[in-house]
């Protein structure tokens, strides 16, 4: 069967296409484009106008993609920012008169769910039980368990909030630093007295700030999912990006060759909060999954 999956986050908004019959997986397409549908959202509660035409104009661009690829089941779900948004219905109409699907606007205890599902589809057992941390824009979740979710937690960490919230300055101050640290270690503990984070054998980190902390770890001059996917990235790795990005300009940044050119305003936010998950769970390490929300939207459509 041949679906497609739309994940609709507060940064990026992305597809996938994929091939599934029963346990075998082929990806026939996917893509990721950085829309910031959640711009201001932090602080006004409601999507911009700019933000909602440029994430209607990429969803036109799938469309076509969704034609031209003959898919035969299509789900869309939308995440933080469009549950905090009080005109979410403008872009949930738009999204429904392109593709003739209405956007789910799912829970973060969904979202948990699923990013479980894609992150550990591919693993074997001997590595759990697993704590999966998926950092988003507006939303970090948190879910242990070992073949399905046991616990889950959502709070509102995610890199675009902070940057917005704390870290507009690059290189930031110390003063934000700070205050965005007892923003974040709050928010974790939170997430710890509902998630036994001590539980865990292996925590598996997703999307785009874990991924690209991987590749700079990982010292690539180049992103490339095939080298990030399942590589092991120590504690003090994570550290060490968390500090490097914090010192460098926006220019030093932009000129990375593996920083997707809407990650540069911020992944030093983004990789602050994957450090101080790492410190506050007590992980010596994270395995870096490519697979997440969005494999695990695929993998619940085909067994629909």
């Amino acid at each position: 069967m041949r679906v497609a999956a739309i994940d609709c986050g507060t940064n990026s908004l992305r597809l996938l296409i994929a091939d599934i019959d029963g346990s075998s997986f082929r990806e026939v397409h996917r893509d990721m484009q950085v829309v910031r549908l959640g711009q201001g959202v932090d602080k006004n509660k409601a999507f911009a106008p700019e933000a909602i035409e440029r994430t209607l104009a990429v969803t036109k661009e799938y469309a076509s993609v969704l034609r031209a690829k003959g898919v035969e089941r299509l789900r869309f779900c939308a995440t933080s920012a469009t549950r905090d948004a009080s005109n979410r219905d403008l872009f949930i109409d738009g999204v429904e008169d392109i593709l003739g699907v209405a956007p789910e606007v799912i829970p973060g205890s969904e979202e948990a769910a699923l990013s479980f599902l894609g992150a550990t589809k591919e693993l074997g057992q001997e590595l759990a039980p697993f704590l999966v941390v998926d950092i988003g824009g507006g939303s970090t979740e948190f879910v242990l368990g070992e073949r399905s979710v046991e616990s889950a937690r959502s709070v509102n960490i995610g890199c675009v909030r902070m940057s917005e919230r704390h870290l507009n300055h690059q290189p930031p101050t110390s003063a934000q630093l700070t205050a965005a640290t007892a923003d974040i270690d709050a928010a974790i503990s939170e997430a710890g007295e509902h998630v036994d984070f001590t539980a865990a054998q292996t925590l598996i980190a997703v999307a785009g700030t874990a991924t690209t902390v991987a590749a700079a770890a990982l010292g690539l001059l180049e992103y490339d999912r095939y080298s990030i996917h399942l590589a092991r990235i120590s504690a003090q790795q994570v550290h060490e990006v968390a500090r490097m990005f914090a010192s460098m300009s926006r220019d030093e940044i932009a000129a990375l060759g593996y920083m997707h050119p809407g990650r540069v305003d911020v992944i030093t936010s983004g990789a602050l909060v994957l450090s101080r998950v790492m410190t506050l769970t007590g992980a010596q390490e994270f395995v870096t999954s490519e697979s997440d929300i969005l494999d695990g939207i695929a993998w619940g459509l085909a067994e629909i």
